[in-house]
Order: C-alpha cells, then structure tokens, then sequence
C-alpha cells in the first residue's frame, strides 16, 4: 500500500458531495423547486420512494459535519450550489439567506483549513427553467452563465476553486434519453442537444468566472475505461460507440473544440449540430486551470449477448442511454464487485493517461472516486466496511502510480462524506466514510473513514 509520501505536500484530500443529496430544507429560507424536486415525486422514479426533502439534513448540520471533516484529516471539500437556493426561478433577485447558508459553510471550513471546492452545477436545474425548456433550450446556457457570475459575486472572496458542471453526460443522457433522472425525459437521440447547451454553458460561464483573476476553473466529466469483450470488429465497434459518447462526445469538444464526427453520425444528429453558430465551439473550448474526473468503474462492452446471457438492468439502460446502440451490452468479466459494478483500479489509470494525452500540461483531480457496499451496524456501534477500506486502497495505489508517472494530478476526492440520497438508487444505496442512521441523523465514522484518517496522518503524529 501507498504512503502518504508518494503524493506532493499540496495535494487536495477531500470528500465530495451535492446539495440535493445532502442538503434536505428544500422549502426553508426561500429556496425554490429544483428538477429534482419534482422528479422525485413521480411514483416509481425513485428505487425505495424517498425524496431529499431531508436527505441528511446538512443544511442544520453542517458545523458538525464540517468538524467530521477535520477530524478525518481532509484539506479540501468539493459541494455544490443549490441554483434554487440561490436564485428562486433560476433567474432574479438574488436570495440572501441561501447565500448566507452557502457563505457561512465557507467561512467555517476556511476556519477548520479545509479548501473549497464549488461545483455549481450538479443536475438540480431550478424547475421554472425546466418549464421554459430546460437543457433542450440555449437560453438556459445563458442563463447559467448569469448565474455562475452571481455566485461567484456572492462567494469569490472565500471561494477560488470553482466547477462548473458536473457529469454534464447523465444530466443530459439520463435525464433526457434514459429518463432515469430528473426531468425524467426519453427523447433519444435529442438528449445529445441538451449535452451541446450544458457544454455551451459551460463555456460561458468559465468566461464570466475569470471575472476574479485569482479563480481556478475547471469542469467535471464521468470518464470511463472502455474496452471490447474480444477482438473481433463487431465488438470494437461496440466500445467505440461507448468510448463516443461516454467520452469523447464530452473530452473533445472541452478540450480540442470540436465534436467527434463519428458520434454525431450515430446520433443522426449532424445537420443540427451544423446548424449551431460556428463560434460555440470555441465557446465551449474556454482554456482551463484544471480538469475534474468521476472514476468509478470500466465498462467492457460487446456487440451481442454472451451465450447464456439475459438482458440485466445494466444491458437495458444501455440501450436507453445510448441512442441507436439498444443491442451493445456491457459485459460481466467476473471480478469483484461494488453493488454498482466491477472494480476496477486500473482503469482509473486508464482514464488518466486519456485525458493526459489530449491536454498534457492541464491539472488533474479525481472529483468522485467511492464504493457503495451494504453496511452493518455491529452490536459495538461500529462499522466494518473492509470491503471500501480495500477499494480505496487500491484507487489510491492507482493515483500514486500516476503522478510516478508524470501526469500532473494534483487531488483525490471521495465519493461521499457520508451516505446520503443516492439519486434514483434513494437511500438503498450507501457511499459514505460516515454512516448516516436516516431516521436520528446520528453520523458514525465508518472503519473507512478512520482508515483514511489514518492514512492522511503526519507521521510524526502517528508515532506519538
């Protein structure tokens, strides 16, 4: 296992999370309705019928879960901005007392030394935008833009680090191809549109945002390593449609300015995208300081059905996501496994060196990297997750090996502070180093989160 000593002084440990999985006070203090507000209401959206009405209620409990942070030994914190919160109708007047909340958190982790790291975009769309149109309608990337520089105006005195989207894939694909998340849309092939005005967005805002000269900005893409079941054609061909739109459709036009031919071409979306002003790609392109990337697992994908095999969840939300792709399935490779999917380590690797090689001298962070397993309370109290403690190890010996290798990562966030509603998955599904009993509230470290505070442990400190 990695020391600590493999990782420069600088480096940002951290955790990370998003406001409407933890936040709860969703009609406290003037906050208006998000997406997935409604979303979350629609009988049979949400696995076990939950909302995030109260989540975990951090919006109250946030100094303690600040000094839980502390105490693990983190310097940074990734959370987003509520839009909502802060702007009612997504447009406006400002909303004092959801800045207040936002400056306060702030305020008390600069106390405690941990780094904010503002994500403001994490798929919580205030609801009067989606009524105009939402992601399918370029005004709404203005409107982002307007509101990136009212955050900023609000925070940018304790806030440097800044995010514009994260995952801009699922709030297009899932919310608007699969249907899976908020709004909760099955439009196919004309989800990649709502894809092109994030990104647009995107752009405008890192415009509005260099506003502060001080500011580093980034955006948070979900890379995946993508390989064929085999080598024939047919599957090859699986995992570049993959690798297209998971990746490339996102990668390429951030970082080269310019869509990927082919996927358009799957799409059936070339004349619309042609149709576009030749000047948002350029928009989109805005140089970065940093690039953030969600690793979770690798998908291998095939062409057809393995002998013997059925079509599982996972095979089916292929071909809901991917337009035009309903007979690639994702391929079952019989290793160790998350209740989410394989484990795979080297594939963190594998995404790095991606992005490594198309902008070599552009700033790393792993923004979500984590492990949902089944956690027990043991009749101590405690909580045994040896299956996380090991993941983490390995994700991490996987970060260790690529600074050794010269790639210019400069941060590792968890994936999550503590459990919390898990999107469509509620609250059946737990990430945290804490464990959040939903009904008290009461926050127990995990053996994980000891783990890491172990981990992160000056060595003088260790010895004494």
């Amino acid at each position: 296992m990695t020391d600590l000593s493999a990782f420069p002084a600088d480096f940002a440990w951290g955790t990370a999370t998003a406001a409407y999985q933890i936040e709860g006070a969703t009609q406290t203090d003037g906050r208006g309705p998000s997406i997935w507000d409604t979303f979350a209401r629609k009988p049979g959206a949400i696995h076990d019928g939950s909302t995030g009405d109260v989540a975990v209620d951090h919006y109250h409990r946030y100094p303690e879960d600040v000094r839980i942070m502390s105490e693990l030994g983190m310097n940074a914190y990734r959370f987003s901005i509520a839009w909502s919160r802060v702007l009612p109708t997504g447009t406006g007047p400002i909303n004092p007392a959801g800045v207040d909340f936002y400056r306060r958190l702030s305020e008390d982790l600069l106390r405690h030394g941990i780094t904010p790291f503002v994500t403001l975009y994490h798929w919580d769309l205030p609801q009067p935008l989606e009524d105009r149109g939402g992601w399918l309608e370029r005004d709404t990337a203005y409107r982002f833009a307007d509101y990136a520089a009212t955050v900023q105006g609000a925070l940018g005195d304790l806030v440097k680090h800044w995010i514009t989207l994260n995952e801009p894939w699922c709030s297009s694909f899932v919310g608007y191809a699969a249907g899976d998340h908020a709004p909760g849309l099955t439009l196919g092939s004309r989800s990649a549109r709502a894809a092109h005005h994030l990104l647009l967005g995107h752009g405008l805002a890192i415009d509005a945002l260099r506003a502060d000269p001080e500011a580093s900005l980034g955006i948070t893409l979900n890379l995946y390593s993508v390989q064929p079941a085999s080598d024939s054609p047919a599957d090859r061909d699986a995992a570049r449609r993959i690798d297209g739109l998971h990746n490339r459709m996102f990668l390429d036009p951030v970082l080269t300015g310019q869509y990927p031919a082919d996927v358009l071409t799957d799409l059936g979306e070339e004349e619309w995208f042609a149709a576009n002003p030749p000047e948002d790609l350029a928009q989109i392109a805005r140089p970065l300081d940093f690039l953030g990337i969600n690793y979770y697992s690798r998908h291998t994908v095939a062409a057809q059905a393995p002998v013997g095999g059925s079509p599982t969840a996972a095979h089916r939300e292929t071909g809901r996501v991917y337009p035009g792709s309903e007979h690639l399935w994702k391929v079952d490779t019989g290793g160790p496994r998350t209740h989410m999917g394989p484990i795979c380590p080297e594939g963190l690797l594998d995404v790095l060196e991606l992005a490594n090689g198309m902008a070599p001298h552009l700033d790393l962070y792993i923004t979500e990297n984590g492990a949902p397993f089944d956690d027990t309370v043991e009749p101590d109290g405690t909580i045994q997750d040896l299956g996380r403690i090991d993941y983490f190890e390995r994700h991490v010996d996987a970060c260790a090996e690529a600074i050794a290798r010269g790639i210019p990562l400069r941060g590792y966030f968890v994936w999550s502070l503590m459990d919390n509603f898990e999107w469509a998955w509620g609250y059946s599904r737990r990430f945290g180093l804490v464990y959040v009993d939903f009904a008290t509230q009461a926050r127990t470290i995990k053996a994980s989160g000891h783990w890491f505070r172990s981990f992160l442990e000056p060595p003088a400190t260790q010895a004494t």
